[in-house]
């Protein structure tokens, strides 16, 4: 006989684990395909599996017809059929609800339609009022209403990912939930602070207070009196008490993360300026320079990347986290990687970004320094 497969119905029937089907394999290779088919009007609603198996070994199988009024009555079917199935992980269950829900929401506006029109409403099996509906949905598919309410969430603005890991009962819906609702607390704090943001400053020429700022500061080497005229030569220096003295406040949101450039041995004196501009240091990174150059203890590669914070500036995204080694090779004198620009603005692509002792002026970032004209 000819069996027509519907692809919306066979879409409804969660698809079974690879042991669960080789499981049913072997379960009819055995003992025969002993339940029916169920059709409707020769279209497969129930069986895919087994009619799926059967076809590919070439094995006999019974069908029975059942009578459904229409294509939506069929659906409720299959969906309840589905409730049945132990195996079905909560947020499959609450799919097949919401599933379900839809259909009965278009349902109930057919009938609107049609007993305004004097035809026949179709039949509902389940209260069509919303509050009565998601309950008893909620009942139906073995899940409580809430939970009903963060997957229709998680449909709504999860990631493909974490929709993939909740499929395969990898992680919860409470933890998927939650990311979501972590993630919506981010952006509305990135929101308020880029409003903020736009206020007024009286520092010089600045005109916006900054939520992100990166600092490479000119430091004075006292200790060598040659490395100090060395570094003279290339920018005017400042001492630490003229750094410390700098009135960041007035330029910074409340809530702001700043990214300082430390040499080893001005380590100490960063954390002092990190201290008396109001952060507190949180991590940091290490800039391989791939070139060997001096030093009294150890011929220093690398420099560092302080991060510091104050208030509660949100932290980046997952995906937008760099890995805490930047492996570049070094420019001319104290020059830094352009690429610590692009990880910055990975990192933090909502706000707004001013660099302070700026040399070369970035394009969309504030910029302020003797040298950014």
């Amino acid at each position: 006989m000819q069996i027509t497969v519907d692809s919306e119905f066979k879409e409804l029937i969660p698809p079974l684990s690879f042991e669960e089907l080789t499981q049913l394999a072997e379960n009819i290779a055995k003992d025969g395909c002993r339940d029916p088919l169920v059709l409707w009007n020769g279209v497969l609603v129930d069986g895919h599996n087994r009619y799926d198996i059967c076809k590919r070994n070439d094995l006999p199988f019974k069908t029975i017809e059942r009578a459904f009024e229409n294509r939506s009555e069929v659906i409720e079917w299959i969906i309840t059929n589905q409730f049945g199935r132990r195996n079905l992980n909560p947020y499959i269950r609450g799919i097949l609800a919401i599933r379900l829900e839809a259909e009965i929401a278009a349902r109930a506006k057919a009938n609107l339609k049609t007993s305004s029109g004097g035809k026949n409403p179709q039949p509902l099996k389940i209260s069509t009022k919303a509050v009565d509906t998601r309950e008893e949905l909620a009942k139906l598919a073995g899940v409580s209403n809430n939970t009903i309410h963060k997957i229709k969430k998680i449909e709504e603005k999860g990631s493909e990912e974490a929709k993939k890991a909740l499929a395969k009962g990898e992680i919860s819906i409470n933890q998927a939930h939650n990311e979501i609702k972590t993630k919506e607390r981010r952006e509305e704090r990135v929101k308020k602070i880029v409003e903020i943001s736009k206020g007024n400053s009286s520092l010089e020429q600045i005109a916006e207070f900054y939520p992100v700022i990166y600092v490479d500061p000119p430091w004075r080497y006292e200790h060598s009196e040659t490395e100090s005229r060395a570094i003279e030569n290339q920018y005017p220096t400042m001492s630490l008490d003229e750094i410390k003295a700098l009135d960041i406040n007035s330029i910074t949101t409340d809530d702001c993360i700043m990214f300082m450039w430390a040499t080893s041995p001005k380590l100490a004196e960063s954390l002092e300026v990190i201290a008396a501009w109001g952060f507190s240091y949180r991590t940091c990174a290490v800039w391989d320079k791939q070139k060997i150059g001096m030093g009294y203890y150890f011929r220093q590669q690398h420099e560092l990347l302080l991060v510091a914070v104050k208030g509660s500036p949100p932290t980046p995204k997952p995906e937008n986290r760099p890995s805490s080694v930047l492996s570049y090779p070094r420019g001319k004198h104290s020059a830094k990687p352009v690429e610590v620009y692009e990880i910055i603005e990975a990192m933090y692509p909502e706000m707004p970004k001013l660099e302070m002792f700026s040399r070369n002026p970035r394009a969309g970032w504030g910029s302020w320094g003797n040298q950014s004209a």
